[in-house]
Formats: structure tokens, sequence, C-alpha cells
């Protein structure tokens, strides 16, 4: 058999690498990716590099208009105001992050043993959920926020309690799915536990719709916070995260417009990137454009 006879072998590849592939065709989703990671890292590196404090005060300047010494002005007790949109981008994005990780982590367990359990326990299990779903998320955070107290790790884990059910379900129908599949009946011949089985093949089999959901669920817990923040049961001063600033400049929007502006413009930019992306991972990670 002569070389040209030798058929080329095509390159191997791989879920995740035809995902990314996907995702970089689609323009907006990448777009809002680097719109997204240029946001993280002016909040993480900003106030590191800022001449100002979050809580620095100049009580003569007093609420003044964008300068080239502060670029997005100063509010009424002249704190510089681009300072404290850094500061108050990193409580925002810490509790987006941190409440969808107490989330992901409920829901994705809840989810996974239901599904696998199947019969009387999954109905009974999702009974429960269809019975939480009834309740008013907002107005059960805001109750939890006033009897735990105002601590923001209260705050992550008062969100993300709540923000579950729906990747619970998820997950449960993921699993539903799978769990007749080969690989498991093979799991249980080789004697895994049943824990070992959802943990080690289950759940990283649902990982796709997992990862797109937790990227819709953190621009959710964010307008969530910024809601309670807004309504002065989140964040307390000095501290400032997003919606606190908003809540701030929507008091003075009429006299100081800028303290309404910037914030509301970082705010819906992260959101924005947030759901675009989510929107690029579920069209990527769709097993139905595999062939694309």
């Amino acid at each position: 058999m002569t070389e040209a006879a030798v058929p080329l072998l095509e390159a191997g590849t791989s879920l995740w690498r035809d995902a990314w592939r996907r995702l970089r065709k689609n323009h907006l989703a990448t777009f809002a990716l680097v719109v997204l990671i240029l946001i993280l890292f002016v909040v993480v590196i900003g106030p590191w590099i800022s001449p100002y404090s979050y809580e620095t005060q100049d009580r003569e300047l007093g609420a003044a208009p964008p300068t080239a010494k502060n670029w997005f002005g100063t509010d009424t007790l002249g704190r510089d105001l681009f300072t404290r949109i850094l500061y108050g981008g990193r409580i925002s994005l810490m509790v987006g992050f941190c409440a969808t990780a107490v989330s992901l982590t409920i829901g994705v367990l809840y989810g996974a043993v239901s599904g696998f359990a199947g019969g009387r326990v999954d109905s009974a299990m999702m009974r429960v959920v269809d019975i939480l779903y009834t309740l008013p998320f907002t107005i059960v955070v805001i109750i939890l926020t006033v009897y735990l107290g105002k601590s923001i790790v209260l705050l992550f884990l008062a969100i993300g309690a709540i923000e579950w059910l729906t990747m619970a379900r998820i997950v449960r129908g993921q699993v539903v799915g799978l769990r007749n599949k080969e690989f498991v009946e093979a799991a249980y011949v080789m004697g895994l536990s049943r824990s070992r089985i959802i943990l080690r093949h289950l759940v990283p089999n649902a990982l796709g719709p997992i990862i797109v959901y937790t990227t819709l669920t953190i621009p959710q817990v964010m307008l969530l916070e910024a809601l309670i923040s807004f309504l002065g049961l989140g964040v307390q001063p000095p501290m400032s995260s997003w919606g606190v600033l908003i809540q701030d400049g929507a008091k003075l929007m009429e006299e100081y417009p800028w303290l309404l502006i910037f914030p509301s413009v970082f705010l819906s930019l992260t959101l924005f990137s947030l759901n675009f992306l989510g929107d690029g991972l579920r069209d990527a990670l769709d097993p139905r454009m595999a062939k694309d």
C-alpha cells in the first residue's frame, strides 16, 4: 500500500474544544466575555492603584461633577465616586459569585440525588421544590436579612439558600436521562457506591447545562442584592455596592445625575455581559450544534 492510499487521520477533538470553537464564532458572546474580563480586572486591580479610599471624605468639595482629578465626580460627602464604584463592584460581584456557589452546591446535590433515586423519593423531593417555588423569594430574603442581621456573609447565605430551586430541577432532569446509560450500569457492576456514581459520573456529565445556568444565575443574584441594598437592608455604610450607590444616586438624581448614571452603567454592563455569555455558552454546549 502506497502512502497516497493511506487515509489521513482526522485530529481528535473533545466536547469542550468544540464548544470553545463555537463560542468564539459567536461574536456577541465573545465581546461579552471580553467586557466581563475587563470589568473584573478593573474592579480587582483598580482600588489598589487608586489614590483614594472608598471612605476618604472631602466635605469642602462636596458633590462635584466629573473632572480630570475625579473621573466620575464625587458624592455629597466628597468621596471619589470612581473609587467607590470599584469597591462596590467587588461587593456586588462577590455576592453574585458566592451566593451562586451556595445555590449551585445545594441545587446540584439535591437535584442529582432526586433524579438518581427516582420513584417516591424523587416525587417527594420535587414536591418540596414545588412548594418552595410558591414563596415570594424577594420577601423571604428580606425577612431572612432582617431576622439574621445585616451581615455580608449572611446575605450570601440568604440569597444562595433560595436560588437553588431551578438548578435542582435542571440537574434532576439531566440525571434522569443519564441514570440508565451504559456507563452507570458499568459503575454498578464495578461495585461503586451510589454517592460516588452521582459525584464522579452523573454530575460531570451534566456540567454543560449547569455551567450555562450558573452564568444566568449570577446576574439574577446581583439584581436581587441590588434590590435589597436599594431598600437599605444589604451592604451597610461606609461600605458600598452598586445597589447602594444606585440607591444614593436615585435620591439625588435631579441635582447630581452622575451619582446614578455611573454605577447604573457598571451594573448594566455586567448584567448584559453575563446574560449574553450565558446565551453563547448555551448554544456552544448544545450537542445538536456539534456538526457545525
